[in-house]
């Protein structure tokens, strides 16, 4: 059963599957709109009395058998599979048809941010939201949160220090001066998709909690990462606020600290980041920010030994070629994959070369 190709058809169906069982597992992928699905999906089985267990994972395990139910998001493997441009949204259609007090349009708006899809539709109407001019960051300081912030990669990310260098240039910035400080920083010798990306991060929806829409969905796409029980625990409404940005501004510096300091290589359509020790989790930020702010490459794929992630049009068929020839698990939804393997930074790479 899938919550897509037919919606309307398909959601009453997946809502009927949901409230039916005496259990359901919840397992998306690793990343923040994933996580912001499964808050949704959870809060509405709460609000339905349905009991769950929800789970993150890079790439999810088969699932397993102890459940009525099992919701896959954002991968093939369950009973009801949610997949959409946004799986936040898609995930928000479907709890309101059987719980729609439950639905949180902030939420279904921070996973859509994640997931690359602009704001907008029926949870943008319901959370009626201001914009202000500035930048997308979940704390009031701008240094910390321009230090820490993974919607953009410029010369100053991942260093506090070097912000404040960096806005010690302008006298007292208001939001606007910063925004544009922030866009030039960030294109300067970057792709011409940087300009696209950078705007992601600009003229920032207004909330109370992680003061900016953009800025929830960053906390949520580093918890998904790295500590997915707090993210689901946020996701729910939980106040864990404190322990989020931990999180956040901890993966944002090893992030960017990785794509500065990586061993890279150019090659004929990928552009390759090789990185020691490094989690499923930090690959996947360090392909997309590579992609979008330094890849000349229609691809940007960052590898470890046993770890690959990577970003980019077409990257279901070399994904597909570097399993086979290495076996491991793979997952590619639309323009993102990554795989575990048993095997080397040089061996995938060059598997995944050769599938090109």
């Amino acid at each position: 059963m899938s919550a897509a190709g037919h919606p309307e058809e398909n959601r009453s169906r997946v809502a009927a599957a949901l409230t039916d069982a005496e259990f359901v597992r919840l397992v998306g992928t690793a990343d923040g709109d994933a996580l912001a699905a499964a808050g949704l999906v959870a809060r509405g089985l709460d609000a339905a009395g349905v009991p769950y267990q929800a789970s993150l994972a890079a790439v999810p395990d088969s699932p397993a058998t102890d459940a009525d139910c099992t919701v896959a998001i954002g991968h093939p493997a369950g009973d009801v599979v949610v997949v959409d441009d946004s799986l936040a949204v898609e995930a928000a259609n479907i709890v309101t048809e059987f719980a729609p007090e439950a639905v949180d349009p902030e939420l279904a708006l921070a996973g859509s941010i994640c997931a690359g899809v602009e704001p907008s539709g029926r949870p943008l109407e319901r959370a009626d939201l201001d914009r202000r001019p500035g930048v997308a960051i979940p704390i009031g300081d701008p240094i910390e949160g321009l230090a820490g912030t993974t919607l953009l990669h410029a010369s100053f990310s991942g260093d506090g220090r070097a912000v404040e260098d960096v806005l010690s240039t302008l006298d007292a910035p208001d939001d606007r001066e910063l925004a544009s400080l922030v866009a030039l920083s960030a294109i300067e010798g970057a792709p011409p998709r940087a300009a696209e990306a950078v705007e992601r991060a600009l003229r920032p929806y207004v909330t109370d909690r992680f003061e900016t829409l953009g800025g929830l969905a960053d906390v949520l796409d580093a918890l998904a990462r790295t500590q997915p029980g707090t993210g689901i625990a946020l996701a729910l409404g939980h106040e864990v606020e404190t322990a989020a940005i931990d999180a956040w501004r901890a993966h944002g510096q090893r992030a960017h600290t990785a794509l500065r300091e990586a061993d890279t290589g150019r090659y004929d359509g990928v552009y390759v980041v090789r990185i020691d020790d490094a989690s499923p989790a930090l690959l996947g930020t360090v392909a997309r920010l590579c992609f979008w702010y330094r890849s000349p490459e229609p691809i940007a794929l960052a590898v470890t030994d046993g770890g690959a992630a990577a970003v980019g049009a077409g990257v279901d068929a070399p994904f597909r070629a570097a399993e086979t020839a290495l076996g491991g698990r793979v997952l590619v939804r639309d323009t993102h994959g990554v795989a575990t393997f048993d095997g080397t930074i040089s061996g995938f790479t060059a598997a995944f070369r050769e599938a090109l």
